[in-house]
């Protein structure tokens, strides 16, 4: 079972008031039925089947006919049809799904608070959404609808409850899609989905955890690269001093540090101070350090110099 058939399956099995089981049928059957002669709806998830049969029995008083398939494409599977030709048009039109023949978008005066707007969304995402396993791949979170202005109308509606949707045309559909991996779960949270969204939890936070040790893994070989390439010009620096017989011009403390550094030609300058506070009587910090070595430069900068004058 995939990540999303578990979540779809946590949500038809999760708690609802009439007025949001009628939201939710509103955007299941408005993104998902075929709406003809009778609305005829295809799933492939018996719990949503079974909520969306049961929804239907409650609110409208009726029994949809329903006809179970194998499919045998790569793998056997059951495909569950459900449909309605009794009350059809009162159905329709109470979910305020069509205008005569015309598809239509739910109002102001259809979804009226935020425990209606998240049914409708709950509806379509069972209907036509997907979340990737973030065990597996990114994190991305997809419902794609035939028109622009549907799109267009759900980014809208996430919008009105904080969250931030783009869409974008795929083909000749239109995909409305998050890739935040903390909206994402909070999305399944809003859902109802509970277990889901501890497991994707779990993941994100794993992952976020990984990627933070990373990259202070990364930031301490760069740092260790930085002060290693450091040391070997500082080493280099002394050299030329005493090549060029410059070392007796410098005084006590610098003869202090540049014998530590050739000690420890690897260590950062932080350390090299702390070893030098430690074994000797010069306490000194990573600026002091420092310091020395700009003498130094500045030594070997105004010999050069005069030698080219």
């Amino acid at each position: 079972m995939t990540f999303t058939s578990r979540i779809k399956e946590e949500i038809s099995k999760s708690d609802a008031n009439e007025n949001e089981k009628i939201c939710e049928l509103s955007g299941f059957i408005r993104f998902s039925a075929s709406i003809k002669d009778s609305i005829i709806i295809t799933l492939e998830n018996a719990s949503v089947a079974r909520r969306i049969y049961t929804d239907i029995k409650e609110i409208f008083g009726i029994r949809p006919k329903i006809t179970i398939r194998n499919q045998r494409r790569f793998r056997i599977k059951q495909i569950y049809i459900l449909e309605l030709k009794e009350k059809m048009e009162h159905i329709i039109e109470f979910l305020n799904i069509m205008d005569g023949k015309k598809k239509i978008l739910p109002n102001e005066f259809f979804l009226t608070n935020e425990e209606e707007k998240i049914a409708y969304l709950k509806g379509t995402f069972l209907a036509v959404g997907t979340i990737n396993d973030p065990a597996t791949s990114g994190y991305h979170l997809e419902i794609v609808v035939d028109m622009n202005r549907e799109a267009v109308f759900l980014c809208n509606l996430f919008r009105e409850l904080n969250i931030q949707a783009k869409h974008l045309k795929r083909n000749s559909k239109y995909m409305v899609y998050i890739k935040n991996a903390e909206v994402i779960g909070d999305i399944i949270k809003m859902f109802k989905a509970v277990n889901s969204y501890f497991y994707f939890e779990d993941i994100r936070i794993y992952r976020d955890h990984k990627n933070m040790v990373n990259r202070l893994n990364n930031c301490e070989i760069a740092n260790q690269e930085k002060a290693i390439s450091t040391g070997l010009k500082q080493l280099d620096d002394i050299k030329y001093l005493k090549d060029q017989d410059l070392y007796s011009l410098l005084d006590e403390s610098t003869k202090i540090v540049l014998e530590y550094r050739e000690k420890y030609p690897e260590s950062s300058l932080k350390e090299l101070s702390d070893i030098i506070s430690m074994e000797t009587d010069y306490k000194i910090g990573k600026s002091g350090v420092n310091h020395h070595f700009i003498k130094v430069k500045n030594l070997i900068k105004k010999h050069k110099e005069k030698d080219e004058n």
